[in-house]
């Protein structure tokens, strides 16, 4: 006999649901049907529909599946929305293609069809690099430098690379072998590390927009550029040595600075004096010549007055520069001797003290000899007179 099966009372008792008595103490778990429609009911309350029966559960049914609809594609919908920063760029990917890139704002895209990825374009990121080179004079050299970077391109930066920094690192140890290959070990160790810098970035941005990396160099920077520990010391030698030559010869340079002007001045001032004395001699000749010139004709007019003038004139100057005069008279057979510093002593010490110069002294000395000689021919023609 069936669990549904009608009979007697007796055997509702067999029902394993307790359909049979449901207010007793065998209550079982409720009717699906009843629960269904016991939810109808409430959501037909919240939308203003009052309960129906069992005929219209499909219909309700329908219902509650169009609201949930409407509530998940509003959801969806809504969780497309995001934002885009001032910094950034977003790379749309539709069904795993590429679509479009997005700059700064909000933005919305449908869920689960698009992948929206962010890339911060102006940030400048850092890269080290340090590596053992070969340089083009088959030296071993440690150099050590420093990438400064930035995302020019969001799309080429995730698509066209698999790892975008491994590809830099790889790249910028090639460019550098390259440049360091062909580059001697002193300019490397010494002054061509800004040269070296500035071969590597030109050779590595190069290289980068050939695989369409995206990225965009901003400075390449050579830190360290030493010999091996091994040899570092002997190099520092060289180095050092390198340094004093330098020192030494700039030295050197500085003193020829400075003596060949000096020595080209003293020169030129030798010359100009030359030139100088030169027109002096010149004036001083062409001057005696007119003069000469002038004395010749006076003295043709009247030789006695000229002959005494040029006599007195040249007693004047040699008495001018001595302090003693010796006197021949003409006619006599005495010679007389004036001490003219004598005689200047006794007039000073009869005088005022003054401060005598030498131009005063030799005109005093000229005015003393002119009065000897006046006395002394005065005297001789007293003489003279006195014979006759």
């Amino acid at each position: 006999m069936a669990w549904n099966e009608p009979g007697d009372g007796n055997d509702k008792g067999k029902d394993p649901w307790g359909g049979g008595n449901r207010g007793g103490g065998n209550q079982g778990p409720p009717d699906l049907d009843e629960v269904i429609k016991k939810l109808q009911d409430r959501l037909g309350e919240i939308f203003g529909k009052k309960g129906s029966g069992g005929k219209n559960s499909s219909g309700s049914m329908g219902s509650m599946l169009a609201i949930l609809s409407v509530l998940i594609g509003g959801f969806w919908a809504v969780s497309g929305f995001y934002q885009v920063g001032q910094a950034e760029q977003a790379v749309v990917l539709r069904l795993g293609g590429y679509h479009s890139t997005e700059g700064p704002g909000l933005r919305w895209n449908p869920p689960l069809i698009d992948q929206v990825t962010k890339v911060d374009v102006a940030r400048v990121e850092s890269m080290p690099l340090k590596a053992t080179m070969l340089t083009e004079d088959e030296n071993i050299v440690d150099v050590a430098l420093v990438v400064q970077y930035q995302i020019g391109n969001a799309k080429d930066y995730l698509l066209q690379m698999t790892v975008p920094e491994a590809g830099l690192h790889h790249a910028t140890e090639s460019a550098l072998r390259h440049v360091v290959g062909s580059t001697s070990m002193d300019a490397v160790i010494t002054e061509g590390r800004e040269v070296m810098g500035q071969e590597v970035h030109d050779l590595l941005q190069k290289s980068l927009d050939l695989y369409s990396s995206g990225i965009v160099l901003r400075k390449v920077n050579v830190e360290e550029s030493d010999p091996p520990r091994q040899v570092k010391d002997s190099f520092d030698d060289v180095i050092k040595a390198k340094e004093d030559k330098e020192r030494v010869k700039n030295e050197a340079e500085a003193y020829a600075n400075d003596v060949v002007p000096t020595a080209r001045g003293a020169a030129q001032r030798q010359f100009e004096e030359a030139s100088a004395y030169k027109v002096e001699i010149v004036a001083r000749a062409e001057g005696e010549t007119v003069r000469f010139t002038k004395l010749l004709k006076e003295y043709k007019r009247a030789p006695d007055v000229t002959r005494e003038r040029l006599y007195i004139e040249t007693i004047e100057s040699v008495l001018s520069n001595t302090s003693k005069v010796m006197l021949d008279i003409k006619g006599g057979n005495n010679m007389m001797y004036l001490p003219l510093d004598k005689i200047l002593q006794q007039q000073n010490s009869q005088s005022a003290p003054v401060n005598i110069s030498a131009p005063m002294r030799a005109e005093e000395a000229r005015n003393t000899v002119t009065r000897s000689a006046d006395r002394l021919r005065q005297g001789r023609d007293s003489r003279r007179r006195e014979i006759r």
